[in-house]
């Protein structure tokens, strides 16, 4: 599928993937109506920036499809993965001018884009997308202070386990306990980058994924494509209980 194909497939909110739990999961046919005035679409290449810190931002957005990359950079120039948007989450914060992060398209991206001054003035007007929206961003609060826990406690067996238990959660548009099999799906990212996020040298990186082959919980097809034969057995090598909190 092209991008192109990728944003015509999306443009009817009725057939968005996201559409039960992004911002406007809540809004009813004449808000959705209202929010469609000031939508578009904005699709990327797996590499192409999306937005570079410090930029203005003239718009806020839920990603559809794809994944993409929030890098900090430091003041001597090194920079540092800090989060992964996948589809639903959130892009750009109401009130604030300026993207604090860079956002780089890790796979092919498209993002439902929303003029900021009038979703801004509809979320003033409609309390639940601002709920909505702040339910979200404490989801977020939590995943990062989860994230400080797995780089600073777990082991490095655990962190790639982790990483491709929460990819494998988010690829799926069902629960898992519905999905009743294998789950497929492509690892957004390369093992380098996966070094970058997890804090690990490429080497480890590399040495877990084959170690994690080679005891039957993951399949790997190619470089990218990834098959879970039972999740919950990845949940057990990610140090987590099924529902992501840490065993005790």
């Amino acid at each position: 599928m092209t991008l192109q194909d990728a944003v015509h497939t999306h443009s009817d909110c009725s057939n968005c993937p996201i559409r039960h739990r992004a911002v406007c999961s809540r809004c009813d046919a004449d808000e959705l109506a209202r929010l469609d005035n000031v939508k578009y679409y904005r699709s990327y290449e797996a590499g192409q920036p999306v937005i570079w810190a410090g930029d203005r931002m003239d718009f806020v957005a839920s990603v559809v499809s794809g994944i993409a990359t929030l890098t900090q950079t430091m003041e001597d120039g090194r920079t540092q993965m800090v989060g992964l948007l996948l589809p639903s989450d959130f892009v750009g914060r109401p009130g604030r001018d300026t993207a604090a992060y860079d956002v780089v398209a890790t796979t092919d991206l498209t993002m439902c884009c929303f003029r900021k001054k009038p979703f801004e003035q509809l979320m003033a007007e409609t309390p639940h997308i601002g709920q909505r929206l702040l339910e979200m961003t404490l989801d977020e609060l939590d995943a990062a202070r989860e994230w400080m826990l797995l780089l600073g406690r777990k082991t490095a067996r655990e962190k790639i386990a982790s990483l491709i238990s929460i990819i494998a959660r988010r690829g799926t548009s069902q629960k898992l306990s519905e999905v009743g099999g294998p789950i497929v799906f492509d690892l957004p990212l390369t093992r380098e980058a996966m070094a970058d996020y997890l804090g690990l040298t490429l080497e480890t990186v590399s040495r877990q994924v084959s170690a994690l082959k080679r005891d039957g919980i993951i399949v790997l097809e190619g470089k990218r494509r990834v098959t879970v034969p039972d999740f919950d057995r990845l949940v057990e090598e990610t140090g987590d209980d099924s529902d992501g909190g840490m065993l005790v």
